[in-house]
């Protein structure tokens, strides 16, 4: 495994396998509560002699569960999203004599091709996501253990994003950075 990020690989396969057995039990629970399950009767108690609770009781667990169920939803669909959507930029001055339509992917190549050479640099990925008018820059970059922050952000500033913005024909470019150490350690030959 090349990530440092081990428990958020286990946080997911943990949440699935408890979402699955959740659903499984709340299911056979449904299924014996409608008598769809015929070795089960729906009308006996689940323990001898003990008397049922209150009617408020019961709707504030259904509440609970509710409000605990939607979190947990909540909680899995940010364990998923990744990256923010990309677009194609159309960089047209006059529709009437043509256009041009720029792939955000075409667009970060070249720089995520500089990112990649900056010592201490193992791997990058960047997203150009939002509109020519409001655009954003999220970068995601893996350095070696031994990688200097510092000057990897001195590169990004005074060389690789300056040249992007150029590139792009923007004045402003706002940017987020992500760093993430691999275990891959040792010198490069670029």
């Amino acid at each position: 495994m090349t990530s440092l990020n081990r428990p958020a690989r286990l946080n997911r396969t943990l949440l699935a396998v408890i979402g699955v057995l959740l659903l499984a039990s709340s299911s056979f629970a449904l299924a014996a509560h409608f008598g769809q399950l015929t070795f089960l009767d729906s009308d006996a108690t689940l323990t001898p002699a003990t008397a049922e609770p209150p009617t408020w009781a019961l709707w504030i667990a259904a509440a609970t569960a509710i409000v605990l169920g939607l979190l947990i939803l909540r909680w899995i669909v940010a364990q998923v999203t990744r990256r923010p959507k990309t677009r194609t930029w159309h960089l047209e001055q006059n529709p009437e004599r043509g256009s041009t339509e720029l792939a955000a992917n075409t667009a970060t190549a070249p720089f995520l091709s500089e990112v990649t050479t900056y010592p201490g640099v193992h791997h990058a990925r960047a997203t150009l996501a939002g509109t020519r008018q409001n655009p954003t820059l999220a970068m995601v970059i893996s350095t070696e253990q031994g990688g200097d922050l510092t000057t990897i952000n001195h590169h990004l500033n005074t060389h690789g994003l300056p040249r992007l913005r150029q590139a792009l024909d923007l004045d402003t470019l706002p940017f987020t950075v992500e760093y993430r150490f691999t275990t891959h350690a040792g010198t490069r030959a670029h």
